[in-house]
């Protein structure tokens, strides 16, 4: 009861007892006197309002001084009262109670439904609360009377006070629920619960986190009810009036979110933060140890059983059409985060199960379903393997019971996963070849399987969208071929549809991604991108693709209606020739664009430059930012996401929500977007990456938030305490297709062109990136690396981890600095981020290349490194410690070396780093920009060779100790180095050989020339492991074309030369015992000059004087280890006459350099008069010398040809020449085989101008002196047609001639053989029988050259000489005007040649015919007159 002023009971009877003495004399006189009083004015409502710890008084009072107690003034009260009523005391306590509960209810000047109370309420209420306490402390309180009477009020309670009652515990909400009023409790439940959700957003936060306790205790009264085990109560749930009461307020609260998710799309952003509210229902946390674990387990599955069937509205062929629609980021963020909070009180397994158990048991709602599918796939990562083998169930029962109903759900579910893009789950191409592509799939095993498949599929087409139509039309399920029919049924089915949907499978672009499952692109749209595309490839490879050459042919539709309109889009032309004009220019040229169309394309170009030129104020409209931009809020928050580990849960849903954020970037500008197929390699050109500039806004903004991603998460926690958050990222990044050229590209900018200028951030950035890229290696298709135009031939596709390895080029000082603080990096991120993963796990994560170029910087840069490690680093290198700015990069590799870990990996196969793969290495630097010097660098080498990989076994990559075998290593290698692509960046030649690594091989070679002198009988010669590894090279080569190959073949032997030559003479030539003394066997070089080194030479016939004064030194030196030094070179050069022509022949050509170096060693080395053979060489470049002198006789001698080299190198030394013809008359009658080998000579030479200019050979003189010699040798009756015939039968004459020259010298004689038609005279004709056979051949052969794309050699140098079609024309006049005066006897061998002449040249062969067969002209003549 109140006193004056709003004064409290207890403060009046306080009061008194400080202002005056207590009139009363004793305690029963004053309680006597306060019960009158109150008798008179008494009000129990507002007594139960005042506030009191009966049981325990805080506060001693006046009154209780003088003996008053207020419980027992309270009781005697309420009993007096009771008694007067003739209720119980309890009963009359409870009543008035509801009394004061409803007026405080009514008190609160807001609107009825309210369900919290205002300060004012709450405070009245709290006293009246605490007094009820006190009463049923006492005994004094009836609460089931007071749930009932609670039931009764005009309005129903706020919600806020059933929740004070039951957390002050002095009426549970079960037990009010269990009251005879308690149904009408569902209906005010949930009126209430929603009204609190709503009115959560628009309270104070006391309030918010008022609420947050009540939603809190309410949810865990109501699963203990509505959920509780039957075993712990005694008796079953269900007859309990409280858990049916429960049930269904969680019933319908979840139809009210359901509800709610379903008008998402109305933007009732109120809504929206009143269901999120009522969602912390389903956290787990919330619950703890109070509800038991099997009913929360019980209520999780109940409500996502509820989900999966609320509303099953939709139909099957709904879901077919318009499940692109419910993807993880288009599904309502209410569903997606309810699915989340369900799906973590079971293991993604048993999510998968309890969606599978629905399906089988319950009419379903396929959009929650599916939605529920790309949810588990995308926050799941287990998720994709779990769904493929529910998959492969479903479909074995699918086709074990013929089942309509399991395979429309394998296939909605397969599409659903799908839809989330190959970073979660497999493309819809690729998930329907595996099932349906082999004879292994449930379809392949009978024919009635069959009919089941093509009956489901049939069914499915009129509801179908175009992607998958073409995926099943491309990719079409395997069927035996006697029931084709099946198929072709349904194909001609699925492009009816195709036709319906206004697309034709014709009008499929040339490399349209086939794993999309958006809409169909319209073909304007998918021809840009295969414009795009094309140009691409056609950047990289200066050739017009395949592709686009096969769609000109079989796609001609496609390719004139839309692939040529997207190319010849009008634009304004630039001044310099860009990709695309060189493109078309190519098209043209290949007669693959109409001429009038080509010529529309300029018109229009021309027409918009001046329209441009005529309107300056036009600009290029500009794409809106407004995508990027959002693109870069999302990472920003994925960024806050992973940073805080709290809310890692989240990191899946939003990288899903990135992901699609950034495939609405990438759409923007989808019509300069390239449509990547599924597996087709990813082009880069690593001199000059191609990037569109929408693209690299783009991955720069991906890469920087990537950095700093790591960056931040690193300064709270290590690597691997950051979760497999960063990798979930990257992994989204490769699903996205379109963006790995771009992004790859971007790469090679930053690692191969930049990589030194990068800041210690960005290092550690791209080196995490990298290995995260390299963990998702099976998303990303191979890479062709296109290093420059000097790359001989198209290199392999590379996986992801080699392509990146291969842009760590270690070559000058910035680069090595650079390599190992990326690697250090990318080596302590590996480390620390997978250091929990079983060793095998981790091996298959290690990129080899990374390890492998560690291993050859440390040694390099550290001697420490270079020696056996005595103790492990004390202290690891520790990730944070990379970011310091004072941080010692050599020190920090060093670091990493050391540890155990790491030289544990070293010890794995794949991982070490092999003595070629070294040598490779090593052979990329420039030493003259070293971070080495010279004598460092020099050490270094004597380290790895002689310590390192020499006595290594051959399993580490090693020698096994083997010289020889080390010195095959590092001539393979220096080979394969310089054919590897030229990286650029030296400026040496890719021809040149190091001088350093070439030094170690010359060291190694000498110490294998140290052999014991051989023993009598050792009769075989030791084999030569020089020339038997140049073979082999040779041998087993293929590259790709013949041009490829013979480019290849010629630049390998060049440097094979150069290797040669490079290496000690004596290297050349071994010794073997024959009969009882020491012989030298030249038998290898031999057959490598003619079967190989010959071929090189651009003379012809002889060899560079290189490897000629090479060969000779060495045999001089060889001969040191004969008996009879000249014995042994007399004998060798002798044979050299027979088996290897070409050396001789190249001695005569440079003799005068080649003497005075011979004569000057031989003197050296013997002190003895020359050898008989080398005096005869020089003896018979005297006589050719002198021979030019007027008057002097020329002996003749054997070998002719020999003798004729000479007198040939003579001439052409000769200055001023001019006295060549009086020489030639001065020779004998017995020099016609001279004059021959003269001739053959001189027509080398006239090839050699053509092919060679550079060589010094003038062509028009060469062809002056070959005319001269023809004649005289016409003027001596000589026979010599035969030095052209391709079938000699004679041996002894020109055979050791044509063996001489080199290939292409012999493959282009045609053209100088029709150089000399000038001489070509009737009486020829008559005189040489087989000169027409000849002519004919030769005639063959240079038309067999021009067709088969020979490139006939033309000098720009000399405007005399004939253009190689004007010698094909001036051929064929003179073999048309010279058959008819042939004899007879010409036309006897010419037979097998006929039929060719027919197909090259049909008048020449209908000439052929004419006068080979007289006789039946004659009688087809007479035939033809008789009509």
């Amino acid at each position: 009861m109140a006193g004056a002023g709003g004064r409290s009971w207890r403060d009046l009877l306080a009061g008194r007892a400080r202002t005056r003495k207590s009139p009363f004399r004793s305690e029963a006189e004053l309680q006597e006197a306060a019960l009158r009083l109150l008798d008179h004015h008494q009000n129990l409502a507002d007594l139960l309002l005042e506030v009191g710890d009966l049981a325990k008084p805080g506060v001693q009072s006046g009154a209780e001084h003088q003996g008053v107690s207020p419980e027992s003034f309270i009781v005697s009260v309420l009993q007096e009262q009771a008694s007067k009523l003739g209720v119980p005391t309890a009963t009359l306590a409870a009543k008035n109670a509801i009394a004061n509960v409803e007026r405080i209810c009514q008190d609160s000047g807001s609107p009825s439904g309210v369900p919290l109370l205002n300060s004012d309420q709450r405070k009245r209420l709290s006293c009246l609360l605490e007094t009820v306490k006190d009463l049923l402390a006492n005994n004094m309180f009836c609460r089931s009377l007071f749930c009932q009477e609670m039931w009764k009020m005009k309005e129903p309670p706020v919600l806020e006070v059933v929740w004070h009652l039951h957390s002050r515990d002095i009426t549970g909400l079960s037990e009010l629920l269990e009251s005879p009023a308690g149904p009408a409790a569902v209906e005010w439940l949930c009126s209430s619960l929603c009204g609190l959700c709503e009115q959560v957003g628009d309270v104070p936060c006391e309030d918010t986190e008022l609420a947050h306790h009540l939603l809190s205790d309410f949810a865990i009264v109501f699963l203990q009810n509505g959920f509780e085990q039957a075993s712990e109560l005694g008796r079953k749930v269900e007859f309990q009036k409280a858990a049916h009461i429960c049930r269904a307020v969680l019933q319908r609260m979840l139809a009210w979110v359901l509800d709610a998710v379903g008008k998402e799309k109305q933007e009732d952003v109120s809504m929206v933060r009143a269901v999120n509210f009522w969602l912390n229902v389903f956290n787990m946390s919330l619950y703890g140890s109070v509800v038991h674990p099997d009913s929360l387990k019980q209520f999780f599955r109940h409500t996502l059983t509820e989900v999966l069937t609320y509303n099953p509205v939709l139909k099957v062929s709904d879901a077919i059409q318009m499940q692109k629609e419910w993807s993880f980021t288009r599904t309502c963020p209410l569903l997606t985060a309810l699915y989340r909070k369900l799906l973590v009180a079971f293991g993604v397994k048993e999510s998968i199960c309890q969606l599978q158990q629905v399906l089988e048991t319950h009419e379903v709602n396929w959009q929650h379903v599916l939605s529920c599918v790309s949810t588990l796939v995308v926050c799941q990562a287990e998720a994709e393997q779990l769904f493929k083998d529910l998959l492969s169930h479903l479909l074995l029962k699918a086709f074990g019971n013929y089942d309509m109903e399991n395979m429309i759900t394998v296939f909605l579910i397969a599409r659903q996963a799908a839809l989330e893009g190959p970073a979660v789950f497999m493309p819809y191409s690729e998930w329907f070849k595996a099932s349906f592509g082999n004879a292994g799939g449930q379809h392949g095993s009978s024919k009635k399987s069959l009919v089941f498949l093509f009956e489901f599929l049939s069914e499915l087409v009129p509801f179908e969208t175009a992607p998958y139509l073409k995926v099943h039309i491309m990719y079409p399920p395997f069927v035996p071929t006697r029931h084709r029919s099946l198929l072709l049924e349904y194909i001609t089915l699925a492009k009816t549809r195709l036709a319906d949907l206004k697309v034709a499978i014709e009008d499929m672009g040339l490399y349209e991604d086939l794993s999309a499952t958006d809409e169909a692109v319209q073909p304007q749209a998918q021809a840009l991108r295969d414009v795009e595309k094309a140009l691409q490839i056609f950047e990289n490879t200066r050739k017009i693709p395949t592709s686009v050459i096969e769609a000109s042919i079989f796609r001609r539709p496609y390719y004139t209606s839309w692939f040529l309109p997207a190319l010849l889009r009008p634009r304004v032309l630039p001044k310099t020739p860009d990709g695309r004009m060189a493109f078309i220019d190519s098209l043209k040229r290949a007669d693959k664009i109409p001429s009038n169309l080509y010529s529309t394309y300029l018109q229009a170009c021309h027409a918009m430059k001046e329209k441009v030129l005529q309107d300056d104020s036009k600009t290029e409209p500009s794409h809106s930012k407004e995508p990027f931009e959002q693109l870069k809020a999302e990472l920003a928050e994925l960024r806050t996401l992973i940073v805080d580990q709290a809310q890692w849960e989240d990191v899946a849903a939003q990288t899903a929500l990135v992901s699609d954020k950034l495939r609405g970037v990438l759409g923007d500008s989808s019509e300069e977007n390239e449509a990547a197929a599924l597996n087709s390699p990813i082009q880069v050109a690593v001199p000059a990456p191609r990037l569109a500039p929408c693209h690299q806004s783009v991955v720069d903004l991906l890469l920087t938030s990537f950095c700093q991603t790591l960056l931040a998460a690193s300064s709270f926690n290590p690597p691997d305490r950051q979760g497999p958050c960063l990798s979930l990222v990257v992994k989204m990044m490769c699903g996205h297709r379109n963006l790995l050229p771009a992004l790859l590209g971007r790469l090679c900018q930053l690692i191969y062109h930049q990589g030194p200028s990068l800041s210690a951030a960005h290092i550690l950035g791209l080196g995490a990136f990298v290995i995260h890229l390299s963990e998702c290696r099976a998303l990303i298709p191979g890479v062709e690396a296109n290093f420059g135009g000097s790359q001989a031939i198209p290199g392999k596709a590379l996986s992801v981890s080699e392509y990146w390895s291969s842009l760590l080029v270690c070559r000058t000082e910035e680069s090595f600095a650079f390599c190992l603080r990326f690697c250090t990096a990318a080596a302590a991120y590996l480390m620390c981020k997978f250091s929990s993963c079983s060793h095998e796990d981790f091996c298959a994560l290690i990129p080899p290349g990374l390890i492998k170029k560690l291993q050859y910087l440390v040694p390099r840069l550290s001697l420490e490194a270079r020696g056996v490690l005595c103790e492990e680093a004390k202290t690891a290198l520790s990730w944070s410690s990379l970011s310091c700015p004072s941080l010692n990069y050599r020190r920090a590799s060093l670091c990493l070396w050391k540890q155990a870990g790491f030289q544990e990996l070293l010890k794995e196969k794949a991982f070490q780093l092999s003595f070629r793969e070294w040598l490779l290495m090593e052979l990329e630097l420039c030493p003259e920009k070293d971070i080495l010097s010279a004598s460092e660098r020099q050490d270094f080498h004597y380290w790895a060779i002689h310590q390192r990989y020499l006595p290594a076994p051959s399993a580490a990559g090693g020698c096994d100790g083997d010289v020889e075998k080390a010195c095959g290593v590092i001539i393979n290698a220096i080979l394969d180095s310089s054919q590897r692509l030229d990286l650029g960046g030296c400026g040496h030649s890719k021809m040149s050989v190091s001088p350093e690594i070439l030094c170690r091989l010359q060291e190694l070679v000498l110490e294998l020339r140290c052999r014991p002198k051989l023993l009598p009988g050792c009769s075989a010669a030791p084999r030569h492991f020089l020339f038997e590894i140049l073979q082999g090279r040779l041998t087993g080569s293929q590259h790709g074309s013949a041009l490829g190959e013979q480019l290849w073949r010629q630049q390998e032997l060049l440097l094979h030369r150069r290797i040669l030559v490079g290496l000690p003479a004596s290297t050349l030539i071994t010794t073997c015992w024959k009969g009882n003394r020491t012989v030298l066997d030249c038998d290898n070089f031999f057959c490598f000059v003619n079967s190989e080194l010959k071929n090189v030479c651009s003379r012809g016939y002889a060899l560079s004087y290189d490897i000629t004064a090479h060969f000779f030194r060495g045999l001089l030196s060889a001969s040191l280890g004969c008996e009879d030094a000249a014995e042994g070179v007399n004998e060798a050069l002798t044979t050299c006459q027979t088996k290897c022509p070409v050396v001789l022949l190249s001695a005569a050509l440079w003799w005068p350099r080649l003497e005075p170096v011979l004569c000057c060693q031989w003197k050296r080395l013997f002190g003895a008069p020359l050898a008989e053979e080398l005096d005869r060489l020089r003896g018979w470049h005297g006589s050719s010398t002198r021979f030019l002198c007027p008057g002097e006789v020329f002996p003749l001698c054997d070998p002719p040809w020999l003798l004729a080299a000479f007198l040939h190198g003579a001439i052409l030394q000769q200055s001023p020449r001019g006295r060549e013809r009086e020489a030639l008359e001065r020779l004998g009658t017995d020099a016609e085989q001279l004059l021959v080998a003269l001739l053959f000579f001189s027509l080398l030479d006239v090839i050699s101008a053509r092919i060679a200019p550079k060589e010094g050979v003038d062509f028009q003189t060469s062809l002056e002196w070959s005319l001269k010699i023809l004649q005289c040798l016409e003027e001596r009756g000589t026979s010599w047609p035969l030095l052209f015939h391709s079938a000699e039968r004679d041996p002894g004459k020109c055979h050791v001639l044509r063996s001489a020259a080199s290939d292409r010298h012999t493959r282009l004689l045609p053209l100088a053989f029709y150089s000399l038609i000038p001489c070509f005279h009737r009486e020829l004709l008559q005189r040489e029988p087989t000169f027409l056979r000849v002519a004919l051949q030769m005639y063959i052969q240079l038309l067999q050259l021009f067709v088969e794309g020979e490139v006939l050699p033309q000098s720009d140098q000399d405007p005399t000489e004939q253009h190689p079609l004007e010698l094909i024309s001036a051929a064929r006049q003179f073999l048309l005007g010279a058959i008819p005066h042939c004899p007879a006897q010409s036309f006897g061998d010419i037979e097998p040649l006929l039929s060719t002449c027919e197909e090259l040249d049909l008048e020449l062969g209908a000439t052929l015919l004419h006068f080979s067969h007289p006789s039946v002209d004659m009688e087809l003549e007479e035939e033809l007159e008789l009509f």
